[in-house]
């Protein structure tokens, strides 16, 4: 099976930029800002092609960990103005992901400062120059908004990166900085063109998909996606372990069930756009807020579509809120509109969803998550053979979560 990594971290990047967004009030495309920034100055220090990846793809997820660290800090009620946590959670996320090219340190250290005041104390020259790298255009983007910097404004910038040279930014980090600082990389990295300018700037990756490296990818994608709200902390690695599952029940052969798998991994991908109130309202949402709720299955199908060779995954993980009688959503579709992975990821997550702590319903077991997904297959919504085929399978498991399939 063949992915189109950089097109896949593409859409990871975008979904990630909405929630610095909320938090943070980062602006759009920064993480792709970041990645070109990155590239340039790699390229002018001499990197080659597998190491402009890993920088470049570090860059895009410099702030993968963003949805996890706000998660813990909430949990303890403590918040680490450094944001040490956020970078080492980051680090150890894209650790598993296989860049085949050193990446140690590079979003660990993208927090430091020249002079030792970061978050761990690592000075200038201690740490890898492409967490240095990573580190500067992170700040300069956040500081200074560059994809809407007016030209009369790039003179500050260039004085702010010289003023900073030895306290903030180290020098080579500097010196590469400015070298790339013109207007006319000013003007690439507008949002109008800026998708542009990443196909030229960013490698792409193809990469043939074996076992144990989707098992990691799901793994990477699930703690961004499913770390949004306290009450999904779980919610997309069950519903991928569920859709793994279930292909050895179906005998589905490795490739199938590779593709099934991710696909219920990214299901939820567009609800990291979705504000957190909204996610863990005790109470009964306003038809504002539900219209707002069921927008991220279409943000999902927005976000996956473009990928080269996604077009079944994009359809099962867009598709997982239809209905086979078309009052589902976000594209009504009916019973002969949706194939059988469609039906299934359909399932998967109303179990999924009814049998886990909600901030409206208590965890429920796999009899009374039955009863549910039986009543609604009894309607005409969903497909009951398959209904019938979860009552079977998943009961050993009593709606208490399975094992991910490296262990199965």
């Amino acid at each position: 099976m063949t992915i189109r990594m950089d097109s896949l971290i593409n859409a990871i990047t975008k979904a990630l930029d909405t929630v610095e967004k909320e938090l943070l009030g980062a602006s759009t495309n920064h993480g792709k800002r970041i990645a070109i920034l990155c590239a340039k100055m790699g390229k002018l220090l001499g990197k080659n092609n597998d190491e402009l990846r890993g920088l470049t793809n570090c860059a895009l997820l410099h702030d993968n960990a963003l949805t996890e660290y706000i998660l813990a800090s909430r949990a303890s009620g403590h918040y680490d103005s450094t944001m040490k946590k956020h970078c080492e959670y980051g680090q150890r996320n894209v650790d598993i992901l296989n860049f085949n090219t050193n990446i140690k340190d590079f979003i660990l250290y993208h927090h430091e400062r020249a002079d030792g005041k970061g978050p761990y104390g690592i000075c200038e020259g201690q740490g890898p120059i492409e967490a240095e790298l990573i580190a500067i255009a992170d700040s300069i983007d956040v500081s200074f908004h560059l994809q809407r910097l007016k030209q009369e404004e790039l003179n500050n910038v260039i004085k702010v990166i010289k003023e900073k040279t030895g306290s903030r930014f180290g020098k080579i980090a500097a010196d590469t900085m400015l070298d790339v600082m013109d207007w006319q990389m000013i003007e690439s990295l507008k949002d109008d063109v800026i998708n542009e300018t990443a196909s030229v700037f960013l490698t792409p990756w193809v990469l043939d998909v074996e076992d144990k490296f989707i098992f990691n990818l799901v793994k990477f994608i699930t703690k961004i996606i499913d770390y949004k709200s306290v009450f999904t902390e779980h919610h997309s690695t069950q519903i991928a372990n569920i859709a793994w599952f279930m292909g050895e029940y179906y005998k589905y052969d490795q490739t199938q069930k590779a593709k099934l798998y991710l696909a219920a991994a990214l299901h939820d991908i567009g609800k990291l756009d979705t504000p957190s109130a909204i996610l863990e309202k005790p109470g009964k949402l306003t038809d504002e807020e539900y219209i707002i709720i069921k927008e991220h299955v279409y943000k999902t199908w927005e976000l996956l579509k473009d990928i080269e060779g996604f077009n079944d995954i994009c359809a099962w993980a867009s598709n997982h809120h239809e209905k086979l009688t078309g009052n589902g959503y976000p594209f009504g579709k009916k019973a002969d509109e949706l194939d059988f992975n469609s039906r299934l990821m359909s399932c998967i997550d109303v179990y999924q969803a009814v049998s886990e702590v909600r901030p409206y319903h208590p965890k429920r077991n796999h009899e009374s998550s039955m009863q549910i997904l039986y009543k609604m297959a009894d309607d005409g919504a969903l497909d009951k053979n398959i209904v019938n085929d979860l009552s079977i399978a998943l009961a050993p498991f009593d709606a208490n979560g399975l094992p991910s399939p490296e262990i199965i």
